[in-house]
């Protein structure tokens, strides 16, 4: 069995695949001081309570946050037995290509929502993930992962908008009846629904315009059920496209080592 383990900036998720679905997911809130220990009294306690009686064989992680990678490896090997794949390493092999400048460090989770894509769609893919920041990653035509677009989260907007305006609250992010508010709250809902779909809509043209070709526009993160309400703004929403590379990621490696 598998145990895929992607690490973000906000959240944590852990998956357990048995070679054909995911059996079990979990999240957690990131914090690089969570021991091994206490991410295996975690770990364990729900998959009992789930009733999954399972032997974990092997242990694949992609994590945006370098320091939680080393108690996440003593999990891996104290309580599993086994030496995990960390994405971004030297030692983890990729299906695709990454195509940048010299000296650049690609985030794995861009790396593995490349590979999922490629080995889902095919290529000419635009991935648009909605997480701690929203991020364009665009897949070429043979798969490889040529670079992309960073902008700043939803969550964050708000944040920053709340936290520099002391007089505008904390709101819940939603698609709003109509454009224009008529209230606060529907004003900050309507600038952050309609900006981002703006921006998205946007960043995406411009991209297949400097590419001289038409490409998928796919979305993941937890925000884009939300934006996929908006019309004709993407192709398709994969809910568990990072731990998906992840899969295809370890069975690469598993047959090339």
């Amino acid at each position: 069995m598998l145990l895929a383990i992607d690490c973000g900036n906000t959240n944590t998720v852990f998956s357990i695949w048995d070679g054909e679905q995911f059996i079990g997911t979990w999240r957690t809130a990131t914090d690089w001081r969570r021991t091994a220990d206490q991410y295996y009294v975690w770990l364990s306690s729900l998959m009992e309570f789930q009733k999954i009686d399972v032997k974990i064989t092997d242990v694949i992680v992609s994590s945006t946050v370098p320091r939680v990678v080393f108690n996440l490896r003593v999990l891996s090997d104290r309580y599993f037995n086994t030496r995990p794949i960390v994405v971004g390493k030297s030692d983890c092999k990729l299906p695709v290509e990454v195509r940048v400048d010299a000296g650049t460090a690609v985030g794995p989770d861009r790396l593995v929502n490349t590979v999922a894509g490629f080995d889902l769609y095919g290529g000419d893919l635009i991935m648009v993930d909605f997480g701690t920041a929203t991020t364009f990653d665009v897949v070429d035509t043979d798969g490889a992962y040529v670079g992309g677009v960073i902008a700043p989260g939803v969550n964050l907007s708000l944040e920053a908008l709340h936290q520099a305006a002391a007089a505008l609250p904390h709101v819940d992010i939603s698609k709003p009846q109509a454009v224009v508010g008529t209230n606060t709250v529907a004003c900050m809902q309507s600038g952050v629904f309609w900006g981002y779909v703006g921006l998205v809509r946007e960043i995406c043209a411009r991209i297949k315009a400097e590419r001289h070709r038409d490409m998928r526009v796919i979305s993941t993160g937890g925000l884009a059920p939300l934006f996929q309400q908006a019309e004709n703004l993407f192709d398709d929403f994969q809910d568990d496209l990072t731990m998906h590379g992840l899969t295809v990621i370890h069975r690469y490696n598993k047959e090339n080592n």
